[in-house]
């Protein structure tokens, strides 16, 4: 059924990104996925790994990563279980050092330099806002859209005024932008930003190679050649195993072991939004 009164193809394509996004944004999903990364661990080799969850919290994480196919549970004996990805689960890591790219430039500056895992997190949480993947999807492909406009085509079968409260959020969020009440709304440049981010989550959740994303009719840009920018671990701390690179024309960093869990030493770069960048 359409969610939208796009064309069938951006439909499909907002549907299935969303869902990417409700897949990995539950709580501790990204390190769970991480502390698998390397050799298929039992329960307790990864309940080690993520010592931080409760009893009782990591059994129904594991399970509803099984169920969304990033996660394969194997039984060799009654008593020998391991976990590890499957390739699903491996093909979508790469997008992880993409998110915290953009995270680094666009999100607002927290007062003591946060390890990549939670930039990785404050932008998940920004991304499933409710509607907000179509929203982003209709700015970026027309422009400058107004309110009444906006709601025809992002939620056709609901009153046009319920697009506000989403349209405020994002506003909020710094990444749309407007002139004030009764002028159009556009994407900000943190908002733009997001296009490797998306490009390669749409690529990713059509069973694309994500070599695909920069052809993307709406977030590809091919003639982009950012310069790649190397993270460093600023502490030596156990990590997951190293990710794997994006096969993305739009270089990702570099990661080195330990960058997940650890923070940046080099300078954040300027905001892009005056008001201070993206809220966490």
């Amino acid at each position: 059924m359409a969610i939208t009164a796009l064309p069938p193809d951006a439909d499909a394509g907002i549907a299935r990104v969303t869902e990417a996004l409700a897949m990995i944004t539950p709580r501790w999903n990204v390190r769970i996925l991480l502390a698998l990364s390397g050799p298929p661990l039992r329960y307790s080799e990864l309940a080690a790994k993520v010592s931080w969850l409760q009893n009782g919290q990591l059994h129904p994480k594991l399970k509803a990563l099984c169920d969304a196919g990033l996660v394969e549970r194997t039984e060799h004996t009654a008593r020998h279980v391991t976990y590890g990805h499957t390739e699903r689960g491996v093909a979508l890591l790469p997008v992880l050092p993409m998110i915290v790219t953009w995270a680094e430039e666009h999100l607002e500056k927290a007062d003591c330099p946060l390890a990549a895992i939670e930039q990785i997190e404050d932008s998940l949480t920004l991304l499933t806002r409710r509607h907000a993947a179509a929203i982003l999807w209709v700015l970026k492909s027309r422009e400058e859209v107004s309110g009444r406009a906006l709601a025809r085509i992002v939620m056709p079968s609901s009153d046009w005024t319920n697009i506000y409260p989403p349209l405020r959020q994002l506003v909020a969020d710094g990444l749309v932008g407007t002139d004030g009440m009764g002028r159009p709304y556009r994407l900000s440049a943190a908002g733009d930003g997001l296009g490797p981010v998306l490009g390669t989550l749409s690529a990713w959740a059509a069973g694309q190679p994500l070599d695909q994303a920069a052809q993307h009719p709406v977030w590809g840009n091919p003639q982009a050649k950012p310069a790649p920018r190397p993270w460093v671990s600023s502490q030596s701390r156990p990590a997951p195993t190293a990710l794997p690179p994006a096969r993305t024309p739009q270089s990702p960093p570099a990661w080195h072991n330990g960058d997940l869990f650890s923070h940046a030493t080099t300078a954040r770069p300027k905001a892009a939004i005056p008001a201070g960048g993206p809220r966490r």
